[in-house]
């Protein structure tokens, strides 16, 4: 089985502090052939794909920090294949299959917004809770409207292949709400990641 995901991608170092923070899964998919594979002792190369060189790297050495502990022989991608042909599917196909790699394990940026939501009032607490309360409340209150909250949300694409099977055995799509920091959002995507993985069959530790 794969018995570890990935301890994500180093993202941007000065992520604003909004009011809440949180890492959720949106979708996932786990292929049959998950079951059979043994990554454990392995080695597998993590990429983060971004035009940024410097967050590619430490992204990747992030990321392998993490395999390393739980018995997976990670590399980062930057250190494997020359940049001039990281780009190029056969060249880098070539590089990956006489390094000997089982498996790789890609990170992808793939949404950074702003959005916009609208928190109504409260309707469970103080005079709403009964209905002679809120009956004498409600005559002479003023109009509450509630107000908007901004959120800061980062969408992750996470996805593990093998490469002699070249199948991608598991996927994964994320968001993370008001990330505090780079190593937060980290922790908090392997901690969902893992929890998607088991739900699905997968041993991770």
């Amino acid at each position: 089985m794969i018995r570890t995901f990935m301890r994500a991608v180093v993202l941007a170092a000065a992520l604003p502090v909004v009011l809440l923070a949180g890492t959720k899964f949106t979708s996932t998919w786990a292929a049959p052939e998950a079951r059979g594979v043994q990554l454990t002792g392995k080695k597998v190369v993590v990429l983060v794909m971004s035009p940024d060189d410097s967050l590619r790297m430490s992204g990747e050495e992030g990321m392998v920090d993490q395999l390393k502990p739980r018995g997976i022989e990670a590399v980062a991608a930057y250190r494997t294949i020359p940049k001039e042909v990281l780009k190029d599917t056969e060249q880098a196909r070539g590089w990956f299959e006489r390094a000997g790699v089982e498996g790789v394990v890609v990170l992808r940026l793939v949404g950074n917004d702003r959005r916009t939501t609208y928190v109504p009032p409260s309707w469970t607490e103080g005079y709403y809770t009964s209905l002679w309360g809120y009956y004498g409340y409600g005559w002479g209150a003023m109009y509450d409207p509630g107000y908007t909250r901004q959120d800061h949300v980062v969408s992750i694409e996470s996805l593990v292949f093998s490469v002699p099977m070249n199948k991608l055995l598991w996927a994964g799509s994320s968001e993370s709400s008001n990330p505090k920091d780079s190593r937060k959002l980290l922790a908090d995507l392997v901690k969902e990641a893992a929890k998607e993985m088991k739900k699905q069959g997968l041993a991770v530790r």
